[in-house]
């Protein structure tokens, strides 16, 4: 299977929500705090201004789900991920974090589009749909992720804008070109 080139395909095709699991170990106290002290931090800083993302009113303290330990899920939209990402990265101390995108395919999402901060931990994947009719939208009322109402580029902004970062990199040595197909 070759991945898709096409630019409408590609862009029509992209994530726009994204899940943040923090896990941690539901009998072990430390982990257990580290993990509360790590979504008020998100929930300060939601409130500040620096990234959107919203965790969920309850903290699993047992298995739940797919979710094989204690956790709790951070709703990212697209537009705030890389801020999200970046901090969790950073902050995370110990804790893993699953990170998987929100799509009609909720099995796939959780077994192979899925990401890990830290150790990856097993899945029970039984208990997850393989092929939902919905797409998975949450917090419509913020007009983020599936529910934005942003002006998107054209596909004719995209490619002047390709254009434009080919013409730029012609100059890099390091930077591979792309295909002239």
């Amino acid at each position: 299977m070759s991945p898709p080139t096409d630019v409408k395909e590609v862009v029509e095709s992209e994530i726009k929500e994204w899940h943040f699991h923090i896990y941690f170990h539901q009998r072990n106290a430390d982990e257990h705090q580290a993990a509360l002290e790590l979504r008020d931090a998100v929930l300060r800083l939601r409130r500040d201004g620096a990234f959107v993302a919203v965790p969920l009113f309850r903290v699993n303290t047992d298995p739940i789900g797919p979710h094989p330990v204690g956790s709790y899920e951070i709703w990212c939209p697209s537009e705030s991920f890389v801020s999200v990402y970046s901090y969790l990265c950073l902050n995370r101390g110990n804790l893993s974090v699953l990170i998987h995108p929100l799509t009609r395919e909720e099995r796939k999402d959780h077994e192979i589009r899925q990401a890990w901060l830290g150790p990856p931990f097993p899945l029970d994947l039984s208990t997850l749909p393989v092929r939902s009719d919905e797409i998975p939208l949450q917090y419509a009322s913020l007009k983020l992720g599936y529910s934005s109402t942003a002006p998107q580029l054209t596909l004719e902004e995209r490619k002047r804008l390709g254009a434009n970062v080919e013409q730029i990199l012609k100059g890099e040595k390091e930077a591979a070109k792309a295909p002239s197909d």
